[in-house]
C-alpha cells in the first residue's frame, strides 16, 4: 500500500466511543478554564496585582488551557475518567486556599457571602460562556485534525465510518452549533425593524470566504493527492461547503418563519428527514450509492454524504439559533443565571433521554447521514458543555467576590446595579478593569481571528502530514510535534491581538 492508502486506512472503518467517555472528555475544558481563573486570582491575592507580562500570560494560558487537552487525547487517554477528578480536586484545593486567606482578612460568614453572591449583578451585554465555547470547539478541532494521524490518538476518538459516536463526529456538529449561537438572527435586536431578508443578504456576502476555502481545499487536496476519507462528505464536498450552505439555508428559513419558532422548524426538518431515511431507499443510497456497491457516478452520487447530510446539519443550526435567542434574554443577576443553569441542565437531561428513545425506535447515531439521533446527540453534548462553561463562570465570579479587586479575563464582569432612585433604564456601571486583561488572554486572541486560526491549523496539518511519517511516530515525538503545532498557532493569534489586527474583511 502507498503512504496515501495507509493513512486513509488508518482513519477508516472505525466505530467511535461511549457517550460517557465523551462527557468525561468534555468536562476537561471547563475545568482547565476554572483552574486558570483560580490561579490568576491566587496570584493577585499574593502579589496585589494581576499578571501583566504578555509572555508569561501566553505561557500560562497554553500550559493550563491547551496542553492538558493534548495529553488527554493522546498518552493520557487510558485514564480519561480520572483526569476530571484530578483537575476538580486541584481546583477545589486552590479555591479553599483563596477562601481561607480571604476569611482571615475579613471574617464574613459563609452564608452572608452566598447571599451577596446571589444578588450580584453581571454585565448583561456579555455572555463569556458563548465565546469560550466557540473558541474551545476551535481549539479541540485543531488538536484532533492533526492528532488523529498519529497512533497515540485513540482510534475510538476518530470519526466513525457509518454508525457510532466518535469525538471528531461531535466536533463537526459542535462547529455548526457554535456558529448558530452568534448568527445575525440571534444578535439582531428584536426592537430594531429591519427588512425581512436583510440577514439572508448579509449571509450571502459573509459566506464567500467559506466557499473560497472549500474550493481551495478541494483543489489542493486533489493536486497533491493528499489522503482523504471519501465517505465523510464525498469526492468533491468538504466541511467548508457544508458550513456555508447551512448558513444560507438557515437564513432563508428564518426569513420565512419567525425566528422564535426556530426550534419547531428544526424539529420538523429533523423528523421529516428521519422518516425519509427510515421509509424510503434514501439511506441505502447514501451508504451504498445508486448501484448498491458504493458507486460514485455523477455529482450527486459522488457527494451524496455531504449533500444529503445538509438536512441534518440545518436542523442542528436552527435548534442552536433557538438556544442563542434564549441565552441572550436579559438576566441581570447571578440568581437569574442560576435559574438559567437549572434550565440548561433540564434540557440536557431531556435530550439524553430523547437520544435513547430515538436510537431504540430508529437507528444508532450516524454522522455520515446526520440522522435524528445524531442531531439529538450533538445538541445534548453541546448544551452540556455550554452549561459547564456557565457554571465555571459563576464559580469564578464567586471567587472574585472573595478577593476584592481581582479580575479574570473572559469571565463575567461584575457591575453595580442601576440606581433605582434615578431615571429608569439607566445602564449598570462596570466594576474593575477587564479590558486590559482581555489583551493578555489566549481565548480573546483566538476569538478575534477564529477563521484564521482554523485555516492555519488546516494548512499546518497538511504540512506536517507531508513532511512526517505520522503513522509510525513514537509518543515523545508525537507530543513534541502536537505541542509545537498548537503553540505556533496560539502564538500567531497572540501576536495579532497585541498588534490589534483582525483579519476579517467581509
Amino acid at each position: 500500500m502507498s503512504q496515501k492508502q495507509l493513512k486513509e486506512a488508518f482513519i477508516s472503518n472505525l466505530n467511535g466511543t461511549s457517550l460517557l467517555e465523551i462527557s468525561a472528555g468534555l468536562s476537561l475544558a471547563p475545568l482547565c478554564l476554572l483552574c486558570r481563573g483560580l490561579l490568576l486570582i491566587l496570584y493577585y491575592l499574593r502579589h496585589g496585582k494581576p499578571v501583566s507580562s504578555r509572555k508569561y500570560s501566553l505561557l500560562l494560558d497554553f500550559l493550563v488551557l491547551v496542553s492538558p487537552l493534548l495529553f488527554s487525547c493522546t498518552v493520557l487517554s487510558p485514564i480519561i475518567f480520572f483526569m476530571p477528578v484530578i483537575l476538580a480536586a486541584f481546583c477545589a484545593g486552590i479555591l479553599s486556599k483563596i477562601y481561607n486567606q480571604r476569611k482571615w482578612e475579613a471574617r464574613a460568614p459563609f452564608g452572608q457571602i452566598v447571599k451577596e453572591f446571589q444578588k450580584t449583578y453581571l454585565d448583561p451585554g456579555c455572555i463569556p460562556a458563548i465565546t469560550v465555547f466557540r473558541v474551545y470547539i476551535n481549539v479541540l478541532t485543531s488538536i484532533s485534525i492533526l492528532a488523529v494521524d498519529f497512533p497515540q490518538y485513540p482510534r475510538r476518538y476518530a470519526k466513525a465510518e457509518t454508525y457510532g459516536t466518535g469525538v471528531m463526529d461531535l466536533g463537526v456538529g459542535a462547529f455548526i452549533f457554535g456558529n448558530a449561537l452568534v448568527c445575525p438572527e440571534v444578535r439582531q435586536k428584536s426592537c430594531v425593524t429591519q427588512p425581512r431578508f436583510s440577514s439572508l443578504a448579509r449571509q450571502m456576502f459573509s459566506v464567500w470566504p467559506l466557499i473560497s476555502l472549500g474550493v481551495g481545499r478541494l483543489l489542493s487536496v486533489k493536486s497533491i493527492e493528499y489522503h482523504e476519507h471519501t465517505s465523510e462528505y464525498g469526492v468533491h464536498w468538504n466541511f467548508f461547503f457544508t458550513l456555508a450552505f447551512v448558513r444560507l439555508a438557515a437564513s432563508l428559513l428564518l426569513a420565512i418563519f419567525p425566528k422564535h419558532k426556530a426550534w419547531l422548524v428544526a424539529l420538523a426538518l429533523a423528523v421529516l428527514y428521519q422518516l425519509l431515511l427510515s421509509t424510503t431507499s434514501l439511506k441505502v443510497f447514501i451508504l451504498h450509492g445508486s448501484d448498491g456497491r458504493g458507486s460514485r457516478l455523477g455529482f450527486l452520487d459522488a457527494n451524496r454524504e455531504g449533500l444529503l447530510s445538509l438536512l441534518g446539519y440545518l436542523a442542528i443550526y436552527l435548534a442552536s439559533v433557538q438556544v442563542g435567542l434564549w441565552l441572550l434574554q436579559r438576566r441581570a443577576s447571578v440568581r437569574g443565571w442560576l435559574r438559567a443553569l437549572a434550565g440548561l441542565a433540564l434540557a440536557v437531561l431531556l435530550l439524553f433521554v430523547l437520544l435513547q428513545l430515538c436510537q431504540a425506535c430508529t437507528e444508532p447515531v450516524s454522522r455520515r447521514v446526520a440522522n435524528l439521533p445524531f442531531c439529538t446527540w450533538v445538541l445534548a453534548h453541546c448544551l452540556l458543555l455550554l452549561s459547564l462553561f456557565v457554571l465555571t463562570d459563576l464559580t469564578l465570579v464567586f471567587t472574585k467576590l472573595l478577593v476584592k479587586g481581582s479580575s479574570v479575563p473572559c469571565c463575567w464582569e461584575v457591575v453595580q446595579p442601576p440606581d433605582s432612585s434615578k431615571k429608569h433604564g439607566m445602564e449598570a456601571v462596570l466594576v474593575g478593569r477587564e479590558d486590559k486583561l482581555s489583551q493578555l488572554c489566549l481565548i480573546s486572541a483566538i476569538n478575534k481571528n477564529q477563521l484564521l486560526f482554523f485555516l492555519l491549523a488546516n494548512v499546518m496539518t497538511g504540512a506536517v502530514n507531508i513532511l512526517i511519517d505520522t503513522i509510525h511516530s513514537k509518543a515523545a515525538f508525537t507530543l513534541c510535534i502536537l505541542h509545537l503545532y498548537m503553540f505556533f498557532n496560539c502564538l500567531i493569534m497572540s501576536v495579532l491581538q497585541a498588534r490589534n489586527i483582525v483579519l476579517k474583511f467581509w
